[in-house]
């Protein structure tokens, strides 16, 4: 084997010439480009001599200047500084809500701050009596804004939400910032999409978690769930299926007040800062092409691997899992029936969880969440797609449905979909409705719709579109002006019968050049890396 040589002096005075020489072009340009005080030259000296005439520009330069942002003039305050300020500084208060409005932008409406520590990670070392005012100042900064506050954590404060305490005895916490939506539009949407072998429980855990009523152990919570005669009789889901979670602006779900009934669409919308869709899909081998359709079809944010606990990770739920990584989804996984599952069977089922998830094919890090503390520190940061939070639940005795709830409440937005650019929608279903017509509903993948607009459907069996307009525009079953990118919607057609139109369509907008191009077939190439003994099933169908 060969060891790296040593690098020479020359070699390392010659890299520290060409690193100080790079410094002194970026400050050049710093100067060139936002001229200030301090790159202002000195008096009776000209500014053209100073910089020099030949400077050149360089447009790669000029994107990482502006990423980096290296040449903000006006450095910014202290965090600490504006939360420990006079209630009665109207500026401080400005500045406040300023940085809570920016956070609030990045998070699509919502924020977790960080009481205790600066945007660097630096401590502020509060005490006691500071965090109090800390927070009561965070919270005057965000109703100007017309957001609603709720503590999650808390460290060294006290309190049922108090975590363990650290060392250092200072205090700080997490608070969920979310804005109240102005229009049904502005509501925050994550879809989710429920996977696992069948008779995991998928249906049940999902009537539980949007009607708010525990099952009775023999399928009561997921009746309502089903669309067709036939999976009433047997109890399993052959069709995608969808559901609504509603969280208001304070993190609490939107229920009916009457025990046992659940709330429509359209109520839930209209009452909800954040609306969790589920796309319910089947867990039987027969109904894999539909499976695949549903995870393919719905763009999910973030997909829900659902484990029976006397059963294991074994069929399709090797397989969902599988596609799962493949579309590089963030997965999380439930394991139920926790209340009928003998210790030794569940520690079985925990154990070859783990190995799967810890196997070269998946390379993910398993959590598993039993408190209320690993539950926020997880779900802040499940940005990572390296980490796969585990609950275990129940859907008769309840257990741990909390810490679920509690997790999709503060799950952060994942995905990203640009409006600026060319409007496209992907049809998931068709409908016919009376009085109104032909609908199609989906994902809208990128740009902006607005009712009224001409557009196009296709490709037909000969690869032609149909020219048609939008009637009108429905989220959630309620009407709206517009939808944008990364929004689930309904349109509904004029002109267009429902029998020409079909699953896979897409909407494009009236251009008055040339159609679209389709195609029927194209070539691939690419190679798969032979699957581990661990988690061959799984890899296997990911290639």
């Amino acid at each position: 084997m060969t060891s790296k040589a040593k690098q020479l002096p020359h070699e390392r005075r010659k890299g520290e010439a060409a690193l100080s020489d790079f410094a002194e072009y970026v400050e050049k340009q710093q100067a060139l480009r936002y001229p200030s005080a301090k790159h202002a030259p000195a008096a009776g000296t000209a500014t053209k001599g100073a910089l020099g005439p030949e400077l050149e520009h360089h447009e790669e330069l000029e994107d990482i200047l502006d990423s980096l942002d290296l040449s903000d003039p006006t450095p910014r305050v202290r965090l600490r500084q504006l939360l420990l300020t006079d209630s009665a500084d109207a500026d401080a208060l400005r500045k406040l809500a300023d940085v809570v409005k920016e956070r609030l932008w990045e998070g699509h409406g919502e924020t977790v701050f960080d009481i205790g520590f600066e945007n660097n990670g630096e401590s502020m070392k509060l005490s006691r009596g500071e965090w109090d005012v800390a927070y009561k100042r965070l919270v005057e900064a965000a109703r100007t804004l017309r957001a609603d506050t709720q503590l999650l954590l808390t460290k060294n404060v006290g309190g049922e939400l108090d975590g363990a305490p650290t060392k250092d005895g200072d205090c700080s916490g997490k608070v969920m910032i979310r804005r109240a939506p102005g229009t049904v539009e502005e509501v925050i949407e994550t879809r989710i999409a429920v996977v696992g072998n069948v008779d995991a429980g998928k249906s049940s855990m999902l009537g539980v978690l949007v009607k708010g009523d525990l099952d009775d152990g023999r399928g009561k919570a997921r009746v309502n769930l089903f669309r067709h005669k036939h999976e009433i009789e047997t109890g399993r889901t052959s069709s995608v299926g969808m559901e609504i979670m509603g969280f208001d602006t304070t993190g609490q779900v939107v229920v009916s007040d009457t025990p046992g009934r659940k709330l429509s669409w359209e109520e839930i919308g209209k009452r909800s800062a954040k609306v969790i869709t589920f796309t319910d899909l089947a867990g039987h081998e027969r109904y894999l092409r539909t499976t695949v359709f549903g995870l393919l079809s719905s763009s999910p944010n973030y997909c829900l691997l659902m484990v029976a606990a006397n059963n294991g990770l074994i069929g399709m739920s090797k397989e969902h899992l599988g596609i799962a990584l493949a579309l590089n989804v963030p997965v999380m996984v439930v394991i139920t029936k926790i209340d009928i599952c003998p210790p030794q069977i569940l520690e079985q089922t925990i154990t070859q969880i783990t190995r799967i998830l810890k196997s070269p094919g998946a390379r993910k890090i398993p959590i598993f969440i039993t408190n209320h503390e690993e539950c926020i520190n997880t779900a802040t940061q499940f940005v990572s797609q390296r980490i796969c939070p585990i609950f275990q639940v129940s859907n008769v005795t309840g257990e741990n449905l909390d810490l679920v709830r509690s997790f999709l409440n503060i799950l952060p937005h994942h995905g990203r979909y640009d409006a600026d650019a060319a409007f496209e929608f992907h049809v998931n279903d068709t409908f016919s409705v009376p009085h109104v017509g032909t609908v199609v509903s989906g994902i809208v993948k990128s740009g902006v719709i607005h009712a009224g607009d001409d557009v196009q459907i296709g490709p037909d069996s000969l690869g032609r579109f149909m020219q048609t307009s939008i009637r009108s525009i429905e989220r959630k079953r309620i009407g709206v002006p517009a939808a944008s990118a990364g929004q689930s919607a309904s349109f509904a057609l004029r002109r267009i019968r429902r029998k020409d139109v079909r699953k896979g369509m897409v909407v494009l907008p009236k251009t008055d050049g040339s159609p679209p191009k389709v195609y029927r077939e194209f070539v691939a190439e690419g190679t798969c890396p032979p699957p581990s003994s661990s988690f061959q099933e799984t890899r296997g169908a990911e290639c």
